[in-house]
């Protein structure tokens, strides 16, 4: 029985910061098993959550330049990592950072360039896992669906709560996700205006009253009304969702509250549109699983059918590490990664490019 030993590297919408995780993976009996050995988080310092979150706006030059200090950065990171725990790695696999995020115009771009990661780690390195989904016509995400179902599959609901709020679950024996909506992206944007990078357990937003107007223009959206598949980045976030925020004069804590409903009301639409009326579990990850105020709220909002089930600290926080480490491994076995039903691609994939370090 093969043990793969992996490092997932994620770097999410919410720009928290890089997340590792040292992972081993085993299959008996066609079962998929995991353990997550070794974790670490390294914040963004303003200086490069700054570069992240304006690389939209590079040129074509100055895009490529950062997508290979970045690369190099990841590798330096990874390489402290795996000397510091003293860990025997078979590769690492890096889902990079999203810049762009258009796929309806054909394209998608993760910056941490693949070979400047694995020169600078000394180690393999598969990353790249959204560009050929998007190539065969797909959305290119959500992906970690994947995972959802290999490895989480005994939960009917499965609900990532990072930048963005995305879901997954099985209709027919067929895994269908997509991006729900705003999560933490919108609350880290309005907690950015006091200088706090976010509203630890909501316990600024619990201490709002709800803005009627604001939230009837967040619920009016016109994304919450395309069908699946789908997903949104950052450029939709900036065009859409900034200027009902700016244009919204009241209290930090007020802002917050209105935001976490909103967030909370469209998650519970799709939950109750999509069970099937018995008890039903919906696991929750991402950092949004940590603020408490949220949790309850949609706990309140999607009533006493659909039991709530928030783990243990490290999956919340690693889960997506976790998922992209699996990703690689199913890619060096050249076994599906990618699934048609999630993104709307003429086919199943087994995606990630392979860079050998130099």
């Amino acid at each position: 029985m093969k043990t793969y030993k992996i490092i997932g590297l994620m770097s999410g919408t919410s720009l928290d910061g890089l997340d590792l995780a040292y992972c081993h993976f085993w299959q008996k009996d066609t079962i998929w098993h995991f353990e997550i050995k070794d974790s670490k988080s390294i914040s963004y310092v303003p200086e490069m959550q700054d570069k992240l979150r304006d690389a939209i706006h590079l040129s074509a030059e100055g895009l490529l330049q950062l997508h290979n200090m970045y690369g190099t950065w990841l590798g330096e990171k990874a390489l402290d990592f795996i000397n510091d725990n003293n860990l025997e790695v078979d590769y690492i696999a890096s889902h990079g950072h999203t810049t762009h995020h258009r796929p309806e115009l054909g394209f998608t771009y993760q910056i941490g360039s693949g070979q400047h990661l694995a020169n600078s780690s000394c180690h393999k390195v598969i990353c790249d896992f959204r560009t050929n989904d998007v190539a065969l016509g797909g959305q290119g995400a959500p992906l970690v669906p994947i995972g959802d179902k290999l490895l989480f599959g005994t939960y009917d609901f499965c609900l990532n709560l990072g930048g963005i709020s995305n879901i997954s679950f099985e209709v027919k024996d067929k895994r269908i996700a997509y991006d729900i909506g705003l999560a933490n992206m919108i609350l880290n944007y309005i907690t950015h205006k006091i200088k706090l990078p976010y509203d630890q357990g909501g316990s600024l937003a619990k201490n709002g009253s709800l803005n009627t107007s604001m939230l009837k223009k967040l619920n009016d959206l016109k994304y919450y009304l395309l069908p699946h598949p789908k997903s949104i980045g950052y450029e939709w976030f900036l065009e859409e969702v900034v200027p009902i925020v700016e244009e919204t004069e009241d209290s930090i804590e007020n802002l917050l509250h209105t935001s976490i409903h909103h967030i909370c009301d469209k998650i519970a639409q799709q939950i109750k549109l999509n069970s099937n009326g018995t008890k039903q579990s919906l696991l929750i990850t991402g950092g949004g699983a940590l603020n408490t105020f949220l949790i309850d709220t949609l706990k309140e909002k999607l009533g006493s059918q659909i039991e709530v089930i928030v783990p243990n600290k490290k999956l919340i926080e690693f889960k997506e590490a976790l998922v992209f480490a699996f990703m690689g491994v199913l890619r060096s076995e050249q076994h599906i990664n990618i699934l048609k039903s999630v993104t709307g691609a003429k086919r199943d994939s087994s995606s990630g490019v392979i860079y050998l370090p130099n």
